[in-house]
């Protein structure tokens, strides 16, 4: 599981654990209140992370929706859909980081 994770993320999950267990919760709890699967949940929070500018929720939310199904396309989408919103400087980095993923992939 460490290999799936940044270094520090996995530091502070370690020190932290009751704490990340909660979060996990919080997670699994809202994405079963609801009628989305778990691609779309995946590519919202995908297009969210773009909007902060996380690089590493960009890379993990990228991960969790091909896991999900979705294709280049629909994650490349879900982030060019931003443009208006964020701006094209934010929606081009959320791009390149989206491209980190995509190219492990190859």
């Amino acid at each position: 599981m460490a290999g799936d994770f940044p270094k520090w993320y996995v530091k502070i999950r370690k020190q932290h654990r009751e704490y990340f267990e909660a979060l996990e919760k919080l997670g699994e709890t809202v994405r079963k209140q609801g009628p989305l699967d778990e691609k779309t949940s995946n590519l919202i929070q995908l297009a969210a992370a773009a909007a902060i500018r996380s690089e590493g929720a960009v890379h993990s939310h990228a991960r969790r929706a091909i896991k999900e199904g979705a294709t280049p396309e629909e994650i490349c989408h879900a982030i060019m859909l931003l443009t208006s919103t964020i701006g094209f400087p934010a929606t081009s980095a959320a791009l390149s980081w989206v491209h980190d993923i995509l190219g492990e992939k190859k």
